[in-house]
């Protein structure tokens, strides 16, 4: 039965939430019910807030990550081991990796994985940046840090390919994260053991 709403106004907002990832109508309902018992210029400000954060953020120019200057701190920080790239897919997983404490090498967000069936191909991805920091001589090490799934094992394999005869040791992570599980979920426990933990790739 198709839910019935007394205002248009309401309806349409219900619908802008209902589009975010993980958010179904009733939910959607209490967002915009709670932003309706809230003061106006509180709700204006938490508009403007967003408006702010997609037009200002920015994109770091070396790994990809978001940050809010041209270069994101842990880019910019001198104690990280800028030697050691970790190739991970998305922003959800650099967060989920710092928060394991036990990486302190620097990242490169390819901003999604290789898969045909969903139309997402290699120009796609921000892989030539990737290939061109390790041909700089600066890279000693880069870590597949991809989710053990078909799209992260082939995107392994094409990263590999691409990176090809550079003289930098590729490794993976530890199987301590079972098979076709995404990364992000992975607790930090198991996560960092398998940062730490982690394998020579097989070329």
């Amino acid at each position: 039965m198709t839910e019935q709403y007394p205002s248009q106004l309401l309806e349409r907002t219900v619908s802008d939430f209902a589009k975010l990832p993980g958010i179904g109508r009733k939910t959607a309902l209490r967002f915009a019910l709670h932003l309706l018992n809230q003061d106006k210029e509180a709700v204006r400000g938490f508009g403007e807030r967003l408006i702010q954060f997609r037009e200002e953020i920015k994109f770091c120019e070396q790994c990809h990550n978001i940050s809010d200057t041209a270069v994101c701190d842990i880019c910019a920080n001198p104690k990280r081991d800028h030697s050691i790239v970790c190739v991970v897919e998305n922003i959800r997983n650099v967060m989920a990796i710092e928060n394991t404490g036990q990486f302190h090498g620097v990242y490169h967000v390819l901003g999604g994985l290789i898969s045909p069936i969903d139309g997402i191909g290699p120009n796609q991805l921000a892989i030539p940046s990737l290939v061109e920091r390790v041909r700089s001589g600066q890279v000693q090490e880069v870590i597949f840090a991809l989710s053990p799934t078909m799209e992260g094992d082939t995107t392994n394999f094409y990263l590999s390919r691409q990176i090809g005869d550079a003289e930098v040791q590729l490794s993976t992570l530890a199987r301590g994260i079972s098979i076709g599980d995404e990364l992000e979920y992975a607790d930090e426990v198991t996560l960092g053991r398998s940062i730490v933990n982690r394998v020579a790739f097989q070329r």
